[in-house]
């Protein structure tokens, strides 16, 4: 008997195991091998040609007009990263600690932060285009009506604006998660430390960055972590927002739209090279893997020292 329910046992892990361990070799692991084998042969459409070594990564990062491209998008992504390290994770903070305080209405808050995170990309990618419509855009109506109509313009139609039109849409968005991962991380914090600190202080200043700053450091390393991954990642707003081309005139194209478009071409331009798209693709892929686990060791090292 105890044979057989080991046995039963071993079939009914195995079951649970095994269709998601298929699931991601399909769909995860066989494209990133195949992106790196693709990327060291030429493509003529979708026939495979010669072998070309590195050449493909050669053209993508020192051959014009790819070089140009691949600098602009990466230098967009960087913007991205450091904007929404400032606004959406420090957003989430201050509000993670209003939350923690139980201010006045900090239950329905709680779910009011998190409900666009819910929400579609797709859904918040067109509310906010109507929102930055010139003509009858609520930004622009708003301002028009606080007598500060001077500041109305074509937020998504000029590149100065068009790239931080996006990033506060996307700030929006996603808000709510490094809101709950801190309010997580506060709520963890033992009473007892926080009575001892009362009895030294009553600034909320120091009871910031003295007490539960370096106490939510494990919930830290999650969201910067997450958000640089996510920043470098990023295309469904705006692919929607600004176009497959990153219009107007490069401000809003990232590293995805810049693989997309290199990969698989778009409407304005013919382009279909799979063996540049694969090496964009990699070089990605080596960059954000590279990168993250240095921020993760590094930010593991900092809540060991605390």
């Amino acid at each position: 008997m105890p044979q057989l329910r080991m046995t039963g046992r071993g079939l009914w892990i195995t079951a649970l195991i095994v269709p998601p361990l298929a699931f991601v070799a399909l769909f995860v692991v066989y494209p990133i091998v195949s992106a790196f084998a693709y990327a060291f042969f030429d493509w003529q459409g979708l026939r495979r040609g010669d072998f070309v070594g590195l050449e493909n990564f050669h053209t993508v990062l020192f051959v014009e007009p790819y070089r140009s491209w691949t600098i602009n998008a990466f230098k967009n992504n960087v913007i991205v990263f450091f904007a929404l390290m400032v606004l959406q994770n420090g957003l989430g903070f201050i509000l993670a600690y209003a939350l923690w305080r139980e201010l006045p209405g900090a239950r329905f808050h709680r779910i009011a932060v998190f409900l666009p995170v819910v929400l579609s990309t797709i859904i918040v990618a067109y509310l906010f285009k109507l929102f930055y419509h010139p003509l009858f855009g609520v930004v622009n109506l708003s301002l028009k009506g606080l007598g500060l109509g001077w500041l109305a313009q074509p937020w998504l139609g000029q590149s100065g604006t068009a790239l931080w039109s996006i990033i506060i849409a996307q700030a929006w968005h996603m808000v709510g998660f490094p809101t709950l991962v801190f309010l997580a991380g506060m709520q963890r914090i033992p009473g007892e430390i926080l009575d001892a600190v009362r009895m030294e202080t009553e600034s909320e200043w120091v009871k910031i960055t003295k007490i539960v700053w370096p106490l939510v450091a494990p919930s830290a390393t999650i969201v910067f972590t997450l958000l640089f991954v996510g920043a470098f990642n990023w295309f469904e707003l705006p692919y929607i927002m600004g176009g497959l081309d990153g219009s107007p005139f490069g401000s809003t194209d990232v590293l995805g739209l810049y693989f997309y478009r290199t990969a698989f071409g778009n409407v304005s331009a013919g382009q279909q090279d799979f063996g540049l798209g694969s090496a964009l693709a990699v070089l990605i892929f080596i960059f954000i893997a590279i990168v993250a686990g240095f921020i993760t060791t590094r930010l593991r090292a900092r809540e060991i020292q605390l």
